[in-house]
């Protein structure tokens, strides 16, 4: 059995907004497996354990650039909120947005071997690490080249938002960059979302289903329907547009006469774990230190 301490619990408290206890509960149940714990809450808690599950855990910015049929966006990461306010950490990541569009590197690796004022990207992030003092990184970049339209949509800095689309209205491709970013979609129509992602829901349907005690062909229509309706909250074609409560997006884009071939979503931090200081564990060592000497 895996032993479960206090910053677990604050953790998945942290990323589902259930109570101590039942976070307690859920890891011991799930042995210590931050997943399967999640999972666990989401089941007896019902969608409550996962409001809070898309909450940042680093930070940094998003930076956008598009020219003509060519776009990006790049995430640069930093150490604290105070480094993403700096202007020279800032006008870095637009530089870098602008070099994915014109250069378009394979991966991060190739993006840091160009060349960026005389200097490659790689060393110019290391001088600005030196001038800030703070641990700087380039995390990712999404670039699309179309004969489309493209769109962009900067929720202040920490969410950024490209679509591909198609449309004579550019007010359209703004609207539906904007909806992303507030809605979170997970792909465009409902076969296109991950199999795995549509396997988790599953799973987690039945599980709630199974404790209804109800016959398994009313289990089995419980467990359809719950998956029916997730695939129409994170698939966007499917969501109720967000300026006009009365349309989904799918119809907003056909009154326009537009539609819609990708996107990609940045939120800062998405998926990375956030150092935790125990500022009690380290006042106390100090308190300790001081005490022997």
């Amino acid at each position: 059995m895996a032993a479960i301490t206090a910053s677990m619990v604050a953790e998945l408290r942290a990323k589902t907004d259930a109570p101590m206890m039942e976070c307690k509960k859920a890891l011991t149940e799930a042995d210590g497996d931050m997943g399967r714990a999640e999972e666990l809450l989401r089941v007896k808690l019902g969608n409550k354990a996962s409001k809070a599950a898309s909450r940042v855990t680093a930070e940094g910015v998003i930076a956008a650039f598009v020219s003509g049929g060519k776009g990006a966006l790049v995430e640069l990461n930093c150490e604290t909120d105070f480094v993403a306010k700096n202007d020279d950490f800032n006008a870095f990541a637009k530089q870098v947005a602008e070099l994915v569009v014109q250069q378009n590197p394979a991966d991060v690796a190739a993006l840091s071997a160009l060349t960026l004022d005389g200097q490659t990207v790689d060393a110019v992030r290391l001088a600005l690490v030196g001038k800030i003092g703070e641990n700087l990184s380039i995390r990712r970049f999404e670039r699309y080249e179309t004969a489309n339209k493209l769109a962009t949509y900067l929720h202040g800095t920490r969410i950024g938002v490209i679509v591909e689309y198609t449309g004579a209205d550019e007010q359209v491709g703004k609207d539906v960059a904007m909806h992303v970013a507030a809605m979170k979609p997970v792909s465009v129509s409902a076969d296109d979302v991950p199999a795995e992602l549509i396997a988790k829901e599953r799973s987690i349907a039945e599980q709630k289903a199974a404790e209804s005690g109800k016959p398994a062909e009313i289990v089995a229509k419980m467990v359809e329907g719950s998956v029916q309706k997730y695939l129409k909250e994170v698939s966007l074609l499917n969501q109720t547009f967000v300026k006009n409560d009365k349309q989904t997006v799918e119809q907003m884009l056909k009154a326009a006469g537009s539609s819609v071939q990708r996107f990609a979503l940045f939120v800062v931090g998405e998926g990375i774990e956030k150092r935790q200081d125990d500022f009690a564990a380290e006042v106390a060592a100090q308190v300790a230190a001081a005490r022997q000497q």
